[in-house]
């Protein structure tokens, strides 16, 4: 009798919604992924494990450290350039490179709409038509009656942080604008009314 599979072992603490894109088949080995603010690289465990080709990004050295440590430990044959300290809106990867590019909880930390829309024009440059653009990130749905206007789209929410908010109008004008495709409908999560997260999910066109 063979032994269980391991799936913390496998997957890492990798966002459910984006192991929903796995699931549904629409990332496969053989891709290049780049995770545009990977942090420690909680999304990458199962990326690095399998056939796939793993680049990120993000601008905190301490992050990037840990992030670095764990593709040596797991993919060791990955060229050290593909992890670079340096912001999502600056980025020095070439365009139209990457099948996919992740954004998890990252957007929502954007000073202001300038510095959003630059981050999503950035990510949006290095994917190839065709690609996918998976972004989990804070918004306004279903606490609309909650959260208190700081200024412009940065509001204070329930659990007392303070975030650059979207909504569903402005996802699907964005996705409109970029000439992009919904792949799932915009899924959002209400966290016990003290915050809410949402999936929005893009393919290029």
């Amino acid at each position: 009798m063979s032994s269980p599979l391991n799936l913390q072992e496998w997957f890492g603490g990798i966002d459910i919604y984006l192991f929903d894109q796995l699931l549904k088949e629409r990332i496969v080995p053989g891709m290049r992924i780049l995770d545009a603010g990977c942090g420690t690289g909680r999304n990458l465990v199962y990326f690095l494990k399998s056939s796939f080709e793993v680049f990120g990004v993000d601008e905190s050295p301490l992050a990037l450290a840990h992030a670095r440590q764990l593709v040596t430990q797991l993919a060791p044959h990955l060229p050290k350039d593909n992890f670079r300290e340096e912001p999502v809106e600056r980025m020095s990867f070439g365009d139209a490179g990457f099948d996919v590019v992740l954004s998890s909880a990252v957007l929502h930390f954007s000073r202001d709409e300038d510095q959003w829309q630059r981050m999503l024009e950035e990510m949006w440059r290095v994917l190839k038509p065709g690609g996918i653009f998976f972004a989990r990130l804070a918004s306004s749905i279903g606490i609309e009656d909650r959260i208190i206007q700081v200024k412009e789209r940065r509001y204070k929410l329930p659990d007392g942080s303070e975030r650059f908010l979207v909504d569903e109008a402005m996802l699907l004008d964005v996705t409109a604008a970029l000439d992009g495709e919904l792949l799932d409908p915009i899924k959002t999560t209400v966290v016990q009314n003290m915050r809410s997260m949402t999936t929005w999910c893009v393919r290029k066109l």
